[in-house]
C-alpha cells in the first residue's frame, strides 16, 4: 500500500518524500541483467503471454503486446469494461451497482457515538470506524460455514492524513498539532470487526453486533509469541518482560487463515517514531528499516515510546504480522515474530499437501524480498484449538529468483552459513529482529516492491504484485525485475512443484517463476506486456493487492495509477487460456484515493472494496478538500469509506 506522502516529491530532507521510493537496501548483489536472454529460449517466446519478459529481454522495447499465436484474445469475464477516468467520485461497471457499508468515524461497537467532524475525541475514535479502511476479510457467520450472505468483515485501518482529518492543518504541520488530535490518530489506527448480512440483494452493517470490536494504536495491549518474545531487545520502558505491547501500526494488508482467524500487517512502521535513531544501541537496525530523526507523526511529542532517544527498543515492537480470532470479541491480538520483522504488506497462509501451514508475505518497499513461512506443525482441520500457536514454529524463507526460471528459497536459521556471532546474529531473535539485514548476507533478489503474495486457490499458483521501482537503474535489472526504472510495476508467479490445486508442494525449497504481465500504457510504454486483446482501458499501473474468484481468475487492484493519468482500481483477467493477462477495467476511486482490500464473499456474488485516503491531493486540506467523497455535504471532509459491489438484479461478480 502507500506511504504517507505525496508520489510526486522524491527530496529525503522533504516531509512529502515517499519513503518506498527511498531503497534502504545497501546490499550490493550482483545484477544478472547482462544474462536476462538466458532465461527464455525461442521456444519460450513462442508460448505467448506465460513468456510475458523474453520479448523484452530478447528483442528489446517498443515490440508490441504478445499474445499466443494460435488463439483469439477472448475473457470468460464478460462485463461491460469501465472506461479510465479519475474525477470526484467511484464508478463501476454497467450491470452494476455500490453500495457503502461504513465510513470513517461511524459506529462500529456497541454505544459509539455519531462521527461528529468537529468534535473528535479519541475515546469516540476508539469506537468508531477508523481511517484509511485497507484490508478486508469476509468471515461467515457461523465459523465454519461457507455462508455467502451473512458474515464477519475483518479490515485494517493503515494511517491517517491529519489535514484532511482536522481543521485548520496543512499536510506536515507537526507543530500544529494537539495531544487530542494525536490521541484520535492514534485511535483511528488498527483494526476493525463488522457483522454485515444481505437482506435481497442489499448489505448493510448489524447494529449492535456482539462481535463489533475496534483494535487501536493507543490502548490495545497485544501479546509477542515466538522466538523474538522476551528477549532483550523487545524490552521497553512500558514492558520490561518483552512479552507485551500497546497498539498496532500502519496496518497495511493481511489474510485469512485456513483456521478461521484473520493475520494482519505492520508495514511503514519506521515513519512513527521521533528522536535520533542514530543515538540508540539499535542504530544499524533502525537504518536498514528507514528510520529517521524526523518523524512522519506527532506523536512523540506526547508519548514517550514514540521517542527513540527515551525508549530505544520500542520500534522492536513493531514491524510483525498479527494474528487475532474474530469470532472471539475477547481475542488478544498476537504478534508472530516468526514471520519475520519487516514492511509486511500482508501474509497469506495455504495448507500444504503434507498438512503444514505455509505464510507467504512481501517486503513493501524498493530493493527488498519476498518471504514464505513453512510451520513444523500440521494443520488439523478437526480441531481448531491445535492451530493455535502453529505460526510460532518453523522456518522463515528468502527468495533468489535465477535467470534460468528458477526460483531458490534461502532458510534465515541461525547458526548457518553467514547467520552467525561473526555477523553479530547470536539467536534466531536476532535472525527476527534484523530480517533485512539476515537477508542481504544471504543474497536473496531485490524486488521492485513486492506487496501482495497470493496462492490462487484454484491453481495452486502464487502470484506477486510489485508495484514499481522508479530507483531502479537500467544497469541493475535482472531477469525477475526486467525495467529500470520500473514506474509501473509487473505481476509474477511463482509456481510450486506439482500439477494443480493442492497437488502443489509450497514447502519445496525450489519453484519456477514467470512474469505475468508488465503493467503500464502500452501506448506509451513499448516494455508493457498483456494480452493482445487488451483495450484501451485494458491497461493497468502501479499493480499493489490481487484477488481471486471461485474461478481462479484474478483480480488486481493498483496503488499509483493516477501518476500515469488515471484513477486507481481494480482490473480483472483470466490466469489461463486464450484470455490469460487480458486485464479488464471493472472500478475505478473518486480522486486522490487507492482501492484496498479486495476481497470477495463465499460465493462471488460479492465484491468488497476499501476505499483509502480520498481527496489524498495536493494541496487538499479538511477546509478545502479535492473531493467530498462519499457524502458530498457541505462540512463534511472526505472519508475512507468501505463498499461492497453487486451486480444488480443479483448473480456472479464478473460474468
Amino acid at each position: 500500500m502507500r506511504s504517507m506522502s505525496d508520489p510526486k516529491t522524491h527530496h529525503d530532507d522533504d516531509w512529502d518524500v515517499d519513503d518506498d521510493d527511498i531503497p534502504s537496501n545497501l546490499s550490493t548483489v550482483e545484477s544478472i541483467g547482462d544474462i536476462m536472454e538466458q532465461r527464455y529460449s525461442r521456444r519460450d517466446m513462442l508460448r505467448g503471454v506465460t513468456a510475458v519478459a523474453a520479448v523484452t529481454a530478447v528483442t528489446g522495447p517498443g515490440v508490441g503486446i504478445m499474445a499466443g499465436e494460435a488463439q483469439a484474445a477472448t475473457s470468460s469475464l464478460t462485463f461491460s469494461e469501465l472506461s479510465h477516468g479519475n474525477d470526484e467520485t467511484h464508478h463501476v461497471a454497467d450491470g452494476y451497482e455500490v453500495q457503502t457499508l461504513i465510513r470513517w468515524g461511524d459506529p462500529v461497537e456497541p454505544g459509539a457515538p455519531a462521527f461528529d467532524p468537529m468534535n473528535q475525541s479519541a475515546e469516540a475514535q476508539a469506537m468508531q470506524w477508523g481511517y484509511n479502511n485497507d484490508y478486508v476479510g469476509y468471515l461467515p457467520l457461523p465459523a465454519g460455514s461457507d455462508t455467502p450472505d451473512h458474515g464477519l468483515l475483518c479490515v485494517n485501518f493503515e494511517y491517517t492524513n491529519h489535514q484532511l482529518m482536522f481543521p485548520g492543518l496543512q499536510k506536515g504541520e507537526l507543530d500544529k498539532q494537539t495531544e487530542a488530535q494525536v490521541d484520535v490518530e492514534m485511535a483511528a489506527h488498527g483494526h476493525g470487526v463488522i457483522e454485515i448480512r444481505r437482506d435481497g440483494n442489499t448489505w448493510s452493517v448489524v447494529a449492535e453486533s456482539p462481535y463489533a470490536r475496534r483494535i487501536t494504536a493507543l490502548t490495545t495491549e497485544c501479546r509477542v509469541s515466538g522466538p523474538a518474545a522476551g528477549h532483550d531487545r523487545l524490552k521497553t520502558n512500558s514492558d520490561p518482560t518483552g512479552t507485551r505491547v500497546v497498539g498496532t501500526i500502519n496496518n497495511c494488508a493481511g489474510g485469512r487463515t485456513p483456521w478461521g482467524t484473520v493475520l494482519f500487517a505492520e508495514e511503514n512502521f519506521h515513519g512513527y517514531f521521533g528522536g535520533d535513531p542514530s543515538k540508540t544501541a539499535e542504530a544499524r537496525n533502525y537504518k536498514r528499516y528507514g528510520l529517521k530523526a524526523k518523524s512522519r507523526y506527532a506523536w512523540f511529542r506526547y508519548h514517550d515510546r514514540f521517542n527513540v532517544e527515551k525508549d530505544p527498543n520500542e520500534p522492536n515492537k513493531f514491524g510483525w504480522m498479527v494474528e487475532f480470532d474474530p469470532y472471539d470479541p475477547n481475542s488478544v491480538p498476537v504478534k508472530r515474530t516468526a514471520l519475520g520483522r519487516f514492511k509486511h504488506e500482508g501474509a497469506t497462509v495455504v495448507v500444504n499437501k503434507d498438512g503444514r501451514a505455509v505464510a507467504y508475505t512481501g517486503d513493501d518497499q524498493r530493493f527488498d524480498y519476498v518471504y514464505k513461512f513453512v510451520s513444523n506443525g500440521r494443520y488439523d482441520p478437526n480441531n481448531r484449538s491445535n492451530n493455535t500457536d502453529i505460526l510460532d514454529d518453523g522456518t522463515l524463507y528468502v527468495g533468489k529468483f535465477h535467470s534460468d526460471g528458477r526460483l531458490q528459497w534461502l532458510p534465515l536459521v541461525w547458526g548457518t552459513g553467514p547467520l552467525t556471532p561473526a555477523n553479530d546474529f547470536h539467536s534466531q531473535a536476532d535472525v527476527l529482529i534484523e530480517t533485512r539485514r539476515a537477508a542481504d548476507l544471504l543474497g536473496a533478489t531485490p524486488m521492485d516492491r513486492p506487496e501482495d503474495v497470493e496462492p490462487n486457490p484454484v491453481t495452486g499458483v502464487v502470484y506477486m504484485a510489485l508495484t514499481n521501482n522508479s530507483k531502479r537503474k537500467a544497469d541493475k535489472v535482472d531477469a525477475a525485475n526486467p525495467r529500470g526504472p520500473n514506474k509501473t510495476g509487473h505481476v509474477m508467479e511463482m509456481i510450486p512443484p506439482g500439477t494443480m490445486g493442492a497437488d502443489r508442494d509450497h514447502a519445496a525449497l525450489e519453484f519456477k517463476w514467470e512474469i505475468f504481465l508488465m503493467a503500464g500504457n502500452p501506448a506509451k510504454d513499448g516494455s508493457a506486456r498483456y494480452n493482445a486483446g487488451i483495450s484501451s482501458n485494458g491497461w493497468l499501473a502501479s499493480p499493489d493487492n490481487v484477488a481471486f474468484d471461485n474461478e481462479g481468475r484474478i483480480w488486481i487492484a493498483t496503488d499509483g495509477a493516477p501518476k500515469e493519468g488515471i484513477a486507481d482500481g481494480v482490473w480483472g483477467a483470466d490466469v489461463d487460456g486464450p484470455g490469460r493477462a487480458l486485464t479488464r477495467h471493472f472500478f475505478r476511486t473518486p480522486m486522490g484515493a487507492e482501492l484496498c482490500g479486495p476481497e470477495f464473499n463465499t460465493d462471488c456474488t460479492a465484491y468488497f472494496a476499501a476505499i483509502q485516503h480520498p481527496a489524498d491531493n495536493k494541496g487538499s486540506t479538511f477546509d478545502n478538500p479535492s473531493t467530498r467523497w462519499p457524502d458530498f455535504t457541505d462540512g463534511m471532509p472526505p472519508r475512507p469509506s468501505l463498499q461492497v459491489v453487486v451486480k444488480k438484479g443479483g448473480g456472479t461478480i464478473g460474468t
